[in-house]
């Protein structure tokens, strides 16, 4: 394949046999995920920015269309979930080749809990332990933890009353723990104390809301921490933005009804502020021959939503096919800085 300038989009072959609903690179970006209506998820080595042809391997054991897959934090080994349409979530684990013609991934968990779809897998904060929340169309969220003793358990609770569409985990940093000021009554030679981690995610419902949920520790429960209203149907994802201890919190929700909103959280007892993206002020250009979209809203559904690493760029996945990038300016205003069209 000819070398490709930086910027410039790689075209990959995957082999699926139907449309491709998801696209997970690990966490050192050597190697891709995908999932497909066919059935299957894919695993291919990626060298130089390129899949490796005959690296791949091919998981089957779901029954229905897969959505979602997620890949857990290296330190557990290569682990990865996916969910599907047939109401089961799938965690799957790369045993190590002893010897020629062994290794490859095997099924480790079976997860079938819920009684319809299950939309939406998110891996917790490797911080938090191995934990992963599914999000599922019979309305229930569930979370799964691997425990010490080998075994998974599971808490099932009503989330969104006719369906959840996504889920996305807070980041285990403390909002606020980087600059605030540090209590020094460690004797000298001994570890700090650990800061204290909450258990916390968003979902995405069809009830047009997005829920927060905590862990609390003294009832062992998931409890409602808030509920954020402003879109005018379905939200089809969120995403929790990652966080270095800075005191802002930042959440970002996509929506059948056109909009994305970022919903601002300036200190832990403040309330959730939204404010709404606005494509026709940053002159994206709508699709020829469209009349233009009206001001806050996009050319059609936006189906995804997703941080960069560092939480400070937002990509926006909309159904006109487009790709689009934002940034928060000094002023608080968030601008498009870049569009890519697939």
């Amino acid at each position: 394949m000819p070398s490709t300038t930086a910027g410039e989009p790689v075209p990959i072959e995957t082999s699926h046999e139907d449309m491709i609903h998801d696209a997970q690179l690990d966490y050192y970006g050597k190697r891709l995920a995908t999932c497909s209506s066919d059935r299957t998820v894919k695993v291919f080595d990626v060298v130089d920015g390129e899949t490796q042809r005959s690296s791949g391997h091919t998981l089957k054991g779901h029954t229905g269309p897969v959505w979602q897959i997620a890949w857990a934090h290296p330190k557990f080994g290569q682990i990865l979930a996916s969910c599907s349409y047939d109401g089961k979530v799938i965690i799957w684990k790369e045993q190590p080749a002893q010897g020629p013609g062994t290794g490859g991934w095997t099924k480790i968990k079976e997860h079938t809990l819920h009684k319809a779809s299950v939309n939406s897998v998110s891996w917790a904060p490797h911080e938090l332990g191995a934990i992963l929340a599914c999000a599922s169309s019979d309305g229930t969220i569930s979370v799964l933890t691997f425990k010490n003793d080998g075994t998974w358990g599971a808490d099932v609770f009503e989330g969104h009353a006719i369906g959840c569409n996504a889920v996305s985990w807070a980041p285990a940093v403390q909002p606020g723990s980087l600059i605030a000021p540090q209590t020094n009554n460690t004797v000298p030679g001994q570890q700090p104390p650990a800061v204290q981690s909450v258990k916390r995610f968003a979902s995405a419902g069809c009830d047009n809301l997005v829920k927060i949920w905590v862990f609390r520790d003294d009832t062992q429960t998931w409890d409602e921490e808030a509920v954020l209203e402003g879109h005018a149907d379905w939200v089809r994802d969120v995403a929790w933005a990652p966080n270095i201890g800075l005191p802002r919190s930042y959440i970002a929700t996509a929506s059948q009804d056109k909009t994305v909103l970022i919903w601002t959280k300036d200190t832990p007892t403040a309330p959730w502020v939204k404010i709404a993206l606005d494509p026709s002020a940053s002159g994206t250009v709508s699709p020829a021959g469209a009349a233009p979209a009206p001001a806050g809203k996009f050319p059609d559904v936006v189906w995804r939503v997703s941080w960069s690493l560092a939480g400070n760029i937002l990509a926006v996945s909309c159904g006109d096919g487009k790709v689009t990038l934002w940034k928060e300016s000094l002023k608080g205003i968030w601008e498009c800085v870049s569009d890519v069209t697939s």
